[in-house]
């Protein structure tokens, strides 16, 4: 081979290498430039998906000026809730009571009571929650409080010095304030007030410092009568508070609590409003009522009339399914708040004995999977799953929704 043989097969080899690799090159480069078109479609059409239905997602929106922010809503039952600062804006006066509340039933029937009672007067599609926050913990101790002359703004009546009968109870157990909000010109103004009033049923004290406890108990007449009187109070106070004008309406809902060993909760009996002004209107009668399931003793009678008489049944077969499939169950309770004959909330509480996380889990997602076939529909219902030392999962759903979300808290 001479040189000029060797030199056009090099240039020949060289050409065709160089040839095979634009041809890689541009293959890749169009696969990468295929790639960022498919990932920008899809990008633009989540996106203009997400603007389009943002009304069913939880999303914010602020306010610029002072750093308060609105939430979204998962639907229209649902309010939008205050964020300020990038946390969530609590209640002032969180947790405060007259004394120490034995019932937790009724801290749930009382609190997610009042916020179903309140959309019936600022609805949800209008108007937006707040925590409240013009009554704070110090002053609410006060009002809560006996009236005395170091507590001249006590509420419940001073102390008498029986021990008997005669004695003058605690009527007045706790007060929760409700903001409603609407917003204007990109700012959130004050539209309205709600306040639920827990009224004791009974009274628990002692007749001497570290001494056995006894219990008077309260008729309907005198709890009325005192809680009518202690709201056009609160309502005067409140028209005193900066922020609050005189035109701002201000609904009171009144709470008969259920005894410390009751299994439920207590029940909102009657509302007022004052429109405007430091005055009450007229008393209105409300008929809510908080049902134990399953309905023991007389009340289980498949001939009663009771409203609560379907659910009970369907709510037995749902606790059947459960203890048959998984033994391992020390019982299934339920509470159940009814408003004029109809069911508004379900809370169920089951107690097991699985200590492994595999039981935990398969406990929880076969429960998420036979509820929807027993328990009502249209309704919130939340079932809490744990042991007698901690809580092990939630199984629950929201009004609108058909299937149960679990969520798994671990076995620790």
């Amino acid at each position: 081979m001479n040189c000029a043989q060797l030199l056009h097969g090099v240039e020949k080899g060289d050409i065709m290498q160089s040839y095979n690799k634009w041809i890689k090159w541009g293959l890749g480069a169009l696969a990468i430039l295929a790639l960022i078109g498919i990932l920008v479609f899809f990008g633009n059409y989540f996106s203009k998906n997400n603007v389009d239905n943002s009304h069913d997602t939880v999303t914010t929106k602020s306010n610029g000026k002072n750093g308060v922010q609105v939430t979204g809503k998962t639907n229209n039952s649902n309010y939008k809730t205050v964020i300020k600062n990038g946390h969530y804006l609590t209640s002032k006066a969180r947790g405060v009571t007259a004394s120490k509340n034995n019932n937790q039933f009724n801290i749930i029937s009382f609190e997610n009571g009042l916020l179903d009672f309140s959309k019936d007067h600022f609805s949800p599609s209008d108007y937006v929650f707040q925590e409240g926050q013009y009554l704070d913990s110090n002053t609410a101790n006060d009002w809560l409080g006996r009236k005395s002359k170091d507590n001249p703004n006590g509420l419940n009546p001073n102390d008498n010095k029986k021990t008997d009968s005669s004695r003058n109870p605690i009527y007045l157990q706790t007060i929760e304030e409700q903001d409603y909000m609407k917003q204007k010109d990109g700012k959130l103004e004050l539209g309205g007030i709600v306040l639920g009033l827990g009224m004791n049923t009974e009274d628990t004290y002692q007749k001497e410092q570290y001494g056995a406890n006894f219990v008077q108990k309260i008729s309907a007449e005198d709890r009325v009568a005192q809680g009518k009187e202690m709201a056009q109070e609160v309502v005067q106070r409140y028209r005193k508070m900066n922020g609050i004008s005189n035109d701002v309406p201000i609904v009171v809902a009144m709470y008969a609590q259920a005894p410390d060993d009751s299994l439920a909760g207590g029940n909102f009996y009657s509302w007022n409003k004052s429109a405007s002004g430091d005055k009450l209107g007229n008393w209105n009668k409300l008929n809510y009522k908080t049902v134990t399931l399953p309905i023991q003793g007389s009340q289980d009678d498949p001939n009663q009339k009771s409203p609560a008489a379907d659910l009970n049944k369907s709510f037995t077969n749902f606790t059947n399914n459960v203890q048959n499939f998984f033994p391992n169950l020390s019982s299934v309770t339920g509470q159940a708040t009814y408003k004029d004959s109809q069911v508004k909330e379900l809370n169920v509480t089951i107690s097991t004995q699985f200590y492994s996380a595999t039981e935990i889990t398969n406990f929880a997602n076969y429960v998420a999977q036979v509820a929807p076939n027993y328990l009502p529909k249209g309704v919130p219902v939340k079932i809490s799953i744990s042991s007698s030392s901690n809580m092990q999962a939630y199984v629950t759903k929201q009004a609108n929704d058909d299937k149960y979300t679990t969520t798994i808290l671990g076995n620790n």
